[in-house]
């Protein structure tokens, strides 16, 4: 039989919103999104037939961005077809898994370090009359910084899907993470949105 299917691809790229073109939103949807339903609804008929298991491969940035909002988009929708899906499958026995990691930039190489240069080259004339060339540097700085400081562990986010796929008992959400990143997204969850924003806008003049 047909027992689990592990919707684990995306793309990852940095930008502020109106760095980057309607195209790459298209794309990143896409890809990150879509990928992921056109697979669900092409493998569910087995799914369904012998009660098996649907992972999904989220991301803590779900709960908030620190200057790729376009990839924490696709993350957030994502989560919220994973939940009417894991509610829909429940009559019949397919379990439905969301897996949520913090920075393992390191292990996946799913982000590269950003280029400022190319940045600014992309940029059309109405942007860079807003944004300085020091403003990107700074920000392209910022966000390479976060990621060299990701995981290399990545057996850990494996073990975690060999775990939603066997467990007899698997659970509904994954987060494996640091604990300041498990914070971060308890704040974001559970604070007033005007806290998560003071947080994050003093994370981002860091």
């Amino acid at each position: 039989g047909f027992w689990g299917l592990v919707n684990n691809a995306g793309i990852s790229t940095f930008g502020e919103t109106g760095w980057l073109s309607m195209e790459k939103y298209e794309k990143f949807a896409d890809v990150n999104l879509l990928g992921s339903i056109r697979t669900t609804l092409a493998f569910l008929p087995l799914l369904r037939k012998y009660k098996g298991r649907i992972v999904f491969m989220s991301s803590i940035i779900a709960y908030f961005t620190l200057g790729n909002g376009i990839y924490s988009m696709t993350k957030a929708a994502m989560e919220k077809f994973c939940d009417a899906l894991r509610l829909e499958m429940k009559k019949f026995g397919v379990r439905v898994c969301i897996i949520q990691p913090g920075n393992y930039a390191r292990s996946t190489k799913i982000q590269p370090p950003v280029s400022a240069e190319e940045i600014w080259n992309e940029l059309n004339e109405e942007e860079k009359e807003v944004y300085s060339k020091e403003y990107v540097q700074e920000r392209a700085n910022f966000f390479n910084n976060i990621l060299s400081k990701g995981s290399t562990n990545g057996h850990e986010v494996v073990d975690v899907m060999v775990d939603a796929l066997m467990s007899p008992a698997p659970k509904a959400r994954y987060m494996v993470a640091k604990l300041k990143e498990k914070a971060l997204v308890f704040v974001c969850a559970l604070f007033p949105t005007v806290v998560m924003d003071s947080v994050l806008s003093y994370a981002l003049s860091k």
